[in-house]
């Protein structure tokens, strides 16, 4: 309902399921959120950009980035560089 589909977002969702993660994409509540174990936000210039706080509750344990952000960082990490290499221009 409030998600925004951009191409960031997209590729995540994507290396995501190549590394058998498993995702669920729902609407949520803001209780949902605060209940979060992570949370990340996705963008063109931030990639994905851990959440530690939502007003002004931390999410998780405040560690940021969380084990499950690092893991999706890498992967997108990586998807980034393939394009770069291959000039594909999914990925800006």
């Amino acid at each position: 309902m409030y998600n925004l589909h951009g191409v960031t977002r997209a590729v995540v969702l994507e290396v995501a399921a190549a590394a058998g993660i498993k995702t669920e994409m729902r609407p949520f509540s803001l209780f949902d959120v605060y209940a979060a174990d992570e949370a990340f936000a996705t963008g063109t210039f931030g990639g994905l950009t851990p959440v530690t706080q939502v007003d002004g509750r931390s999410i998780g344990t405040g560690e940021v980035p969380g084990p499950m952000t690092q893991r999706l960082q890498a992967l997108y990490a990586e998807a980034v560089a393939a394009d770069v290499r291959s000039g594909a221009a999914r990925v800006s």
